[in-house]
């Protein structure tokens, strides 16, 4: 537990302001990442700031994803290896958390059974068949459709890595809004679940779409519409996973969260590689 917050009249209340800011930054780069950021607090107000911080999570991430991705060309690397080496990076900077939410929720939507049932089959710490097949394929349309950025341009490819991380955790932003349960009682699903304040949700959404418009047009005014556009259609494609995992399981888990993520990057890599 945290200490209390002093009081208006003491000394120390001055730097007050700024704590919830940081630790909602903290929470977002301490649960999204392996980066070493301790979590200072893990109660619903900074549960809040650091959804709304995860697209900033994102662009360190995808940054780094980028930065891989174009030193292997540098280097005389071929798209491919270079594509796989940006897919890679976000894997290792979640100890593959995404990956491996994307599979247990593609195992429990498969199954078929009960809600019960279906989140007794996400928590097992095997992956089944369905998990498996989602998992080949997710992986390799984000590294074809990197190659295929990266052969349009150097600088598209880096594009599409950014775009495609900051896209994925805002993802998590909007599906940590108010009014969407989470399916169990503990873990970071009932963590998260409801905590963000739908305006807020919006207007991060707004002003990461702007961002990618704006680096977008570095490359010309069809990227930046691009950019946008495919920023828009992987919140799209998550809301859609989100409403059918609210209706399967009667909410959000840590695993859904996951899964949203991947498919939000996924629809952003693909859209950025076409053209």
């Amino acid at each position: 537990m945290s200490a209390a917050p002093s009081s208006p009249s003491s000394p120390s209340a001055s730097p007050e302001p700024s704590a919830p800011a940081l630790h909602g930054i903290r929470f977002a780069f301490g649960t999204l990442t392996v980066l070493p950021v301790r979590v200072t607090r893990w109660d619903r107000a900074a549960a809040r700031g650091g959804m709304l911080c995860a697209p900033l999570a994102g662009l360190v991430v995808g940054a780094a994803a980028a930065a891989v991705g174009l030193l292997l060309l540098v280097l005389g690397a071929g798209v491919l290896l270079a594509a796989v080496a940006t897919v890679a990076v976000p894997a290792v900077l979640t100890r593959g958390l995404h990956l491996d939410g994307l599979a247990d929720t593609a195992d429990g939507l498969g199954s078929g059974k009960p809600a019960a049932d279906a989140l007794r089959i996400m928590k097992q710490s095997d992956i089944g068949p369905f998990g498996v097949i989602t998992l080949v394929l997710v992986l390799s349309a984000q590294v074809a459709a990197l190659a295929q950025a990266y052969a349009g341009s150097w600088a598209r490819g880096a594009l599409a890595a950014v775009v495609a991380a900051v896209a994925a955790r805002l993802a998590l932003t909007l599906a940590a809004r108010g009014g969407v349960p989470a399916a169990r009682p503990e873990g970071l699903g009932a963590a998260v679940a409801g905590v963000v304040p739908s305006a807020g949700a919006l207007g991060v959404a707004l002003a990461v779409t702007s961002a990618a418009a704006a680096a977008g047009a570095v490359l010309g005014t069809r990227t930046a519409l691009l950019a946008a556009g495919a920023v828009l259609a992987a919140l799209a494609a998550a809301e859609l996973l989100l409403r059918h995992c609210t209706r399967r399981f009667g909410g959000v888990t840590g695993d859904v969260f996951g899964g949203l993520a991947e498919t939000a990057a996924t629809c952003a890599l693909v859209l950025l590689s076409l053209g």
